[in-house]
């Protein structure tokens, strides 16, 4: 094999890392099944073309090869040293593969950060080191990388010594080497070929992002699966996913830690609405990279992006000679996302003169009739595959890939209208024999053993493919409203909303009074009812200490309720400083909607949209996104909630202005961006949406 880079390659700071001329193993063995061995025995298994330099200075070859007591011995720079040395004497050889200006270091070694705070300090000098020469630093505690295409193994992971997949088009990065050595195994058995693998260890220096950014970049990785525990950089992360998505690469990532446990386990637990959970899902949503539950989940759809096209859209027609498996597809269709056309009815009739108790509905119910004549199948799925309507085909055969024989009636047919159509997903959903399985995978068609499955990874892939050609979820900072500063000290909530309203948030108007007759003639200029508030900012939540007071009538209702009013807040926060009311009119109708704020430790401000008033905290119908966000990216967020028809008009009511709505929420996403590094949180709730315009009447912003 050629270590030469693709035609089409763009250059990379990472090609020393993963396309490497020349590597050096310092603790070469001459032993193949140990860490030190395993490296060399791979690449000379494999045929490695580029140059091999083992290091060991009791040996003068290693495995056949001529070895080197040193680095320095070598007399030229090598592009990437793999380090399998004992721990402590991993400083030594970083300091020497320096001092020989090579571009990339793969250390094995554990007894770092893993093992407490000494080998912490010791790996942060190491990383210190390498970042200040410029030299990419993988690991340590890793098992390292690998490029299949030029067969090269700087690594010692143990699936390969059972079995070597030939090359693929799957980039595999983990940050977990067991997992990752695994899902390379269980890949390669689902008929998954791996182009990279990089398990990226602890992290000292190149991390996930890094590894993502190279693959969105490399031509000869076609999709990308992720296994991740957590995350120091959620900006270069972003960035990393978005550039694969540009490129339309699916990514696949499977995020562990959903559970309040899980999320503690993996120390990326944040808040009650804004779990760490909830942010990933956000991000990876805008980002278009799909969140696996499960490894298996991963292979499958690794599996239909790598082998089949990237369907069109999400119509899906099923051919079945099984009436409960059209039932099963229909079911997990529904569930999934997927829709199934009715075919035209001149196609009915045809498929009805196939077979006169057939059901050419979609799916088609072709009977078990089939089963004793193959040629009517394929003629009812040439009619199917003739309709336009379909970006999907799925079709259940039973049991017939366990006979050559039987499959053979059918394969010629079959292949051909695979080649007649190849912008068709098409999936095949039967028990077969792993060579007929292989045979028809090699033609782009997809095979699952359970019609269910087949089905939802359908629509994943489908939902990936239309993911592409959405625009930029964020609007750049550049592009982002030009905000005032915040003003000293902590705010109260007449000072949070007249500074949000500055910033393009609309609020209901507005009088403080610092006297009982001041907030008696603000009630009356302004009209009644009235909605007097508590004015203070050691008070954020003033319902719970009876500091508001609702649809005030008359002066006299306004005497009476400062009177209670400054009572209750007296008695309940006595040290609290007390600046007055304010007084505001009396907003009714319209649905109550929540706009808020949160500064998760990853990703920075996530702006929030949801239904308002009380029940937030218990429903958590909210959506989440990276501020600053666009004005389409809004009016995804609102229309992501579960309780849209209330805002759609349901029961007959009228539909609100969402127009006013997104714009609400473009704007308090540019004002959390602009102060990303002053602000803890943001809270407008409500903010009353109408059926024309609307505004918030609450704000509350919290300082960091």
């Amino acid at each position: 094999m050629s270590s030469s880079f693709p035609a089409d390659h763009q250059p990379h700071a990472l090609d020393s890392l993963f396309h490497p001329r020349s590597v050096a193993v310092v603790g070469a063995s001459s032993d193949p099944r140990k860490i030190g061995g395993r490296p060399i025995a791979y690449m000379l298994r494999s045929g490695f073309a580029g140059e091999l330099f083992p290091i060991n200075p009791a040996q003068a070859e290693v495995q056949g090869v001529k070895a080197y007591p040193s680095l320095r011995a070598i007399g030229k720079p090598v592009d990437l040293v793999i380090v399998a040395v004992g721990g402590a004497h991993v400083a030594e050889v970083v300091d020497e593969a320096i001092e020989q200006r090579v571009s990339a270091i793969v250390v094995f070694s554990s007894g770092f950060a893993e093992m407490g705070d000494d080998g912490r300090q010791l790996q942060e000098r190491i990383a210190a080191r390498c970042a200040q020469a410029g030299v990419h630093l993988l690991g340590p505690n890793c098992i390292g990388v690998f490029n299949s295409h030029q067969a090269m193994y700087a690594t010692f992971i143990t699936a390969l010594e059972h079995e070597q997949f030939e090359p693929g088009h799957v980039g595999i990065v983990s940050q977990s080497g067991a997992i990752g050595s695994y899902l390379y195994g269980l890949a390669g058995d689902r008929g998954v070929r791996v182009s990279h693998f990089v398990a990226t260890g602890n992290e000292a220096g190149l991390d996930v992002a890094d590894c993502i950014d190279w693959m969105a970049n490399d031509p000869q990785t076609h999709v990308v699966m992720v296994y991740l525990e957590g995350c120091r950089d959620g900006d270069r992360l972003y960035r990393a996913l978005e550039q694969a998505r540009l490129r339309r690469k699916p990514v696949i990532l499977m995020k562990v830690g959903r559970t309040e446990q899980g999320a503690a386990a993996a120390a990326s637990h944040t808040g009650s609405l804004a779990g760490s959970d909830v942010v990933y899902d956000a991000v990876l949503s805008e980002t278009n990279a799909w969140r696996a539950n499960s490894l298996e989940e991963m292979v499958d759809l690794a599996y239909a992006c790598s082998v089949g096209p990237m369907p069109r859209g999400n119509r899906l027609g099923v051919v079945t000679s099984s009436g409960g498996v059209g039932v099963i597809a229909t079911d997990e269709a529904t569930r999934t996302g997927l829709v199934l056309p009715t075919l035209p009815q001149e196609t009915q009739t045809a498929i009805l003169e196939i077979v006169p108790f057939a059901s050419g509905v979609n799916p088609v119910d072709t009977t078990a009739q089939t089963m004793g004549d193959r040629t009517l199948m394929t003629r009812i799925l040439e009619l199917v595959f003739a309709h336009p309507g379909f970006d999907s085909v799925l079709t259940f055969n039973a049991n017939m890939g366990r006979s050559e024989a039987e499959f053979g009636k059918i394969r010629e047919a079959l292949y051909q209208l695979r080649r007649e159509h190849p912008d068709r997903l098409v999936a095949m959903s039967m028990r077969a024999k792993p060579e007929i399985a292989a045979e028809i995978q090699r033609e782009g068609i997809l095979v699952f053993s359970d019609p269910a499955r087949a089905t939802a990874t359908i629509a994943a892939v489908a939902r990936i493919a239309a993911g592409f050609d959405r625009p930029p979820a964020r609007v750049e900072e550049s592009e982002a409203r030009q905000v005032l500063p915040l003003p000293a000290g902590a705010l109260d909530e007449a000072a949070a909303r007249t500074l949000l309203a500055q910033h393009g948030i609309p609020f209901a108007p507005l009088e403080l009074a610092s006297t009982t007759e001041e907030a008696v003639a603000a009630a009356q200029a302004m009209g009644y009812p009235v909605v007097m508030k508590v004015v203070s900012p050691d008070i954020p939540h003033k319902s719970d200490v009876g500091g508001v007071a609702l649809g005030l009538r008359d002066a006299e209702a306004v005497r009476t309720a400062w009177a209670v009013m400054m009572e209750s807040v007296g008695r309940a926060c006595p040290q609290a400083q007390i600046d007055g009311v304010m007084v505001s009119p009396m907003i009714t109708g319209g649905v109550e909607t929540v706009m808020g704020v949160t500064r998760d430790p990853v990703f920075g401000p996530m702006v929030m949209f949801g239904l308002g008033g009380v029940f937030v905290e218990v429903f958590k119908d909210v959506t989440f996104r990276r501020a600053p966000v666009s004005l389409t990216t809004a009016h995804e967020m609102i229309r992501g909630i579960q309780g849209l028809p209330l805002l759609t008009g349901a029961r007959g009511k009228p539909t609100v202005d969402l127009d006013t709505l997104a714009s609400a929420l473009v704007a308090l996403s540019n004002f959390a961006a602009a102060h990303a590094g002053e602000l803890d949180s943001v809270e407008i709730n409500p903010f009353i949406a109408r059926p024309s315009g609307g505004c918030a009447v609450d704000a509350l912003i919290v300082k960091r």
